[in-house]
C-alpha cells in the first residue's frame, strides 16, 4: 500500500489534490455547505480538491445513494464531505474516510468534529486501515485524475473490500471515462454495473458484491 501512496503522490510534477504534502500555504478558510439536510460551516484551505464548495459530481452522488449501512468507506475523501454527509444521513454507521493529501486528510478530521460526527468518522492514510477490514458500504468521487492504470489499482485495491452484499456507489464525469471504467469493472468480475443516474456531465455507477 505504501508503494501505491507513493505513485499516487508523485502522479504528476506539479502540485494537485493527491500531493501527499501540498507545497502552497495552508490558510485556512470557512465555507457555508449543506450535507444531508444540515447548514454547515466547515474549514478548507489550498491544495486539496474542490476548496471552495462541494463539488458538483460530489452533488450528484448524495443526491443519488440510499441511506448508508453499516461499516462505510470513504475512498479520497477530500476535506470530507462525503463521509460527513454519510455520518449524517444514518446514526448507526461508522465510516473510514482515507485520501492521501495530509492537509486533506486534517480538515476532514475537523471538519467531522463541527459537524457533530467526530466519533464515527476515522479518517486516515490508506495504510492505516486494517488488510482484513471489510465494508458494508463505498462511496466515492474517485481521483480521476490519478491516471487510469493508477485509478484502476486504486480501486482493485478497494472495491474487493466490500462484503457480501455490499454495494459501492461511484461518480465519474462521462467525459473522462465512466463509461469506460463500467465496462473495466465489468471485466474485473463485477457483472452487470449498474448505472444508475446521469446528471450535469456525471454519472453515479453502482456495484454489489456477491
Amino acid at each position: 500500500m505504501a508503494s501505491l501512496v507513493h505513485r499516487y503522490a508523485l502522479a504528476v510534477s506539479e502540485e494537485h489534490y493527491f500531493t501527499a504534502k501540498p507545497a502552497s500555504a495552508d490558510e485556512r478558510r470557512r465555507i457555508s455547505v449543506e450535507l444531508a439536510g444540515r447548514s454547515l460551516s466547515l474549514e478548507v484551505a489550498s491544495g486539496i480538491f474542490s476548496p471552495d464548495h462541494v463539488d458538483l459530481g460530489t452533488r450528484v452522488l448524495l443526491r443519488t445513494v440510499p441511506e448508508p449501512r453499516g461499516r462505510v468507506l470513504d475512498i479520497g475523501c477530500g476535506w470530507g464531505p462525503i463521509s460527513i454527509a454519510a455520518a449524517l444521513m444514518s446514526p448507526d454507521v461508522s465510516v473510514v474516510a482515507i485520501d492521501v493529501n495530509e492537509r486533506a486528510l486534517d480538515l476532514a478530521r475537523r471538519n467531522a468534529a463541527i459537524a457533530g460526527v467526530g466519533d464515527r468518522v476515522s479518517v486516515g492514510l490508506p495504510s492505516v486501515v486494517p488488510a482484513t477490514e471489510t465494508f458494508d458500504t463505498i462511496w466515492s468521487n474517485p481521483p480521476i485524475r490519478i491516471g487510469k492504470a493508477a485509478l484502476h489499482e486504486l480501486l482493485g485495491e478497494w472495491l474487493p473490500r466490500l462484503s457480501p452484499g455490499g454495494e459501492a456507489w461511484l461518480v465519474v464525469q462521462r467525459n473522462l471515462g465512466a463509461d469506460s471504467l463500467a465496462t473495466w469493472l465489468a471485466d474485473q468480475g463485477w457483472g452487470a454495473v449498474d448505472k444508475v443516474a446521469s446528471a450535469k456531465g456525471f454519472r453515479v455507477l453502482r456495484l454489489r458484491a456477491a
